[in-house]
């Protein structure tokens, strides 16, 4: 569902809206071998049908109906980790379900913030010779250290509108041709970034930057309605980069104890790997 198709300053319905779309994906994505359902032989929903998943969580047919058609009910927090066992959901898909229930177990974030504190700049500087960058809540690029500008130096020419990681994922093409196994990482960005931006998801900046996306980029427009989420997980990424060679790097992700709405993005090197001391070098080429 595109966010114009509802009144985008009805935060309950666009939360209702996205609840009922999560969980007719989520459904689709279950076979009923998978739940230890016979299929039949004339089946002819995708994934399992809404009175399965209503006999596996121990509801109403017409209570689960009614949520998935997005209408005003409540559901207990009991009642959805029935539905999450049901249609197998892992823990950040639980707990994406129950924000969009409106049961929030994170500590409230502001997604206003367009700026690094200074203590955070101060971790980025200790980090070099490793690339690193902020996301702040909206996953803006609030700050970056002098190794990942020189990784991807676009980040210094891009008007501040673009200096957002998804944006950059999906719509610059320098980043396409960095990233080696861009869809991969593309992905993996868009479901950590859903997952990240539910609690404020009618926020005017997030909902523009979807509506731009799903018109800029055909993969963001294809994945994006599969409600795909995902939180981080340390992993490798390979870049091509333009005078360094390919690179390789362990990505890890940190929260300072004081900022929990930033995240800084670390590329740290892989042990007899000399991809730090190559990008380094470049920067005197």
């Amino acid at each position: 569902m595109r966010f114009d198709a509802v009144d985008r300053r009805d935060v309950p319905h666009v939360r209702r809206a996205d609840l009922a779309e999560f969980l007719r994906e989520r459904r689709h994505a279950v076979q009923p071998a998978d739940v230890g359902l016979t299929p039949g032989a004339r089946r002819r929903t995708a994934g399992l049908r809404r009175e399965e998943v209503a006999l596996l969580a121990g509801v109403s047919v017409s209570w689960y109906t009614w949520l998935e058609q997005g209408r005003p009910i409540n559901a207990s927090i009991d009642v959805l980790d029935s539905l999450a066992r049901a249609l197998r959901l892992d823990p950040v898909e639980r707990e994406h379900l129950l924000l969009l229930a409106g049961h929030p177990l994170r500590r409230p974030l502001a997604p206003g913030k367009d700026t690094a504190p200074s203590g955070v700049t101060a971790v980025l500087r200790a980090l070099e010779p490793s690339p690193a960058y902020v996301l702040g809540p909206r996953w803006d690029v609030l700050a970056w250290n002098r190794p990942q500008a020189l990784l991807y130096p676009q980040f210094e020419t891009l008007p501040p509108e673009d200096r957002n990681l998804v944006w950059v994922m999906f719509a610059e093409p320098a980043a396409r041709a960095l990233n080696v196994e861009w869809e991969a990482e593309a992905r993996r960005v868009l479901s950590q970034f859903r997952a990240e931006t539910t609690p404020f998801r009618n926020d005017p900046a997030v909902v523009a930057l979807v509506d731009r996306l799903l018109t800029e980029s055909p993969e963001f427009a294809a994945w994006w309605p599969r409600h795909d989420v995902a939180g981080f997980e340390e992993h490798e990424r390979t870049f091509r980069h333009a005078t360094a060679g390919l690179l390789r790097f362990r990505t890890e992700q940190l929260t300072p104890t004081g900022h929990p709405d930033v995240r800084i993005v670390v590329h740290l090197p892989i042990d007899g790997d000399d991809s730090t001391a190559r990008l380094t070098a470049a920067a005197r080429r």
